[in-house]
This record gives C-alpha cells, structure tokens and sequence, in this order.
C-alpha cells in the first residue's frame, strides 16, 4: 500500500521555510530599525516597560506589531475553516499567496521611520500566517521563524535518546535542530543580501515563499506495511 504525504510536513519545505523566516528576521534588523518583527516577546517586554513609564505613545508603536501578530493567527485560523476542502489550492497555498502579496508590497516601501514601521507590522502578519500554517515537520511540532522553542524541543529529543536509545528521538532532534540550522543559513544570507539590495532584498523570501506554493502541488507518497 502507498500512504500520501502532505508536502507541506517535509523536511524539504520545513527548510525553505525557515530560510526565509531567519532572512526575515535580519532583513528587519538591518534595513527596518533594528527590529526582529518575526517573534513578539521583545514588543511584549518594550509594551510593558513603556507603560510602566507612563508613555503610552511609544508603548503603542509596540502594541501594534504584536495586535498584527494576532490577526494573522485570526486570518490563517479562518482561511483553513473556510478552503479545508478546497480541490484545487491547499488553504495553505492560500496563506502562502497573502504572505507572498504582502513581501512583494514591502519590497516598494521606502526605508523611513513611519514607513518601517508599516514594514515590520507586515512582516509580523506574515510571520503570524506561517508560524500559524506550518507547524508540523515529519510528525514534530515547531514553528519556522523563530528558534527558541525548536532548540529546546531539539535538546530535549536528544537527551530522550541518550537515555532510551530509540531512534524515533534521535531523528526528531536532528529534525529541530537541522531546521534551526536552516533559520540560521537564511539569516547569513539574508545580511550580505540586505547589505547589498536593501529593501528591495526581501523579494529572496518571497521567491522561497513561491517555490513552497509550488510544491505543495505535489503528491508526495512512500510505501508502508499495514
């Protein structure tokens, strides 16, 4: 018997997408303010110092990214509810089409104060939509844009098989910390790219973005015993 795949469970896509997840990241960092607009912990932490201080104006210009954040979560939650059955596209191809309209928008934004802003807003919607969309690699649940959690996952497996011997665990972690290596890659990537084509750079996400789409056209099977 052959049993189907979903493509976007492969390793292969796991890759691509935390390439453009780390080269995200640094695209923000270099050419947007110095800001990492894919994971919202340090907006949290800046929302909350600054209402301790009583400036709330600037504790606005963090709550908003994180508000961004959310709705992409609400989109991508709402988008599978709706083409779960779709026979053409994958709800998911459909993320990856409103990820890939919003890249190409960013790329003709001029680098300013309010207008990066604007950018890194965007981009944590777009974050949102992945970590939402793409969670599971080979049967591990991990996200693609930021790292913290797949390292500790990553540690965690391999500590298991240290103890138990079971292989299962020894390739989940290598699964993690193979993904990370991929975020970590992009990242590279990303700074000689960015320090080279500036905003226009983040059309290189948005190109691994449409080869993604592409493949989850694709039938992926692989033989097993019942």
């Amino acid at each position: 018997m052959k049993k189907e795949i979903n493509m976007s469970h492969t390793l292969t896509v796991g890759y691509l997408l935390a390439f453009a997840g780390g080269f995200l990241d640094v695209y923000t960092y270099i050419c947007r303010d110095g800001v990492f607009a894919n994971a919202q912990t340090g907006n949290m932490v800046l929302l909350g110092v600054n209402v301790a201080k009583g400036d709330f104006l600037p504790a606005l210009s963090y709550l908003i990214p994180v508000l961004a954040f959310v709705l992409g979560v609400v989109i991508s939650y709402f988008i599978k509810s709706k083409f779960l059955e779709n026979d053409f596209l994958q709800w998911k191809q459909i993320v990856l089409g409103v990820e890939i309209a919003s890249l190409i928008a960013v790329a003709f934004v001029p680098s300013g104060k309010i207008s990066n802003m604007i950018v890194n807003i965007i981009i944590s919607f777009v974050s949102s939509l992945q970590v939402q969309s793409f969670r599971r690699i080979k049967g591990n649940i991990l996200a693609t844009t930021m790292c913290t959690g797949n390292l500790r996952s990553g540690v965690e497996a391999i500590c298991r098989y240290g103890e138990n011997r079971d292989k299962k665990d020894l390739i989940s972690g290598f699964v993690y910390l193979s993904v990370i290596l991929s975020f970590i890659i992009g990242a590279a990537v990303g700074a000689l790219v960015t320090n080279i084509f500036m905003c226009f750079s983040v059309l290189v996400p948005c190109f691994i973005l449409v080869i993604v789409f592409v493949m989850l056209f694709i039938k992926k099977k692989h033989k097993w015993m019942s």
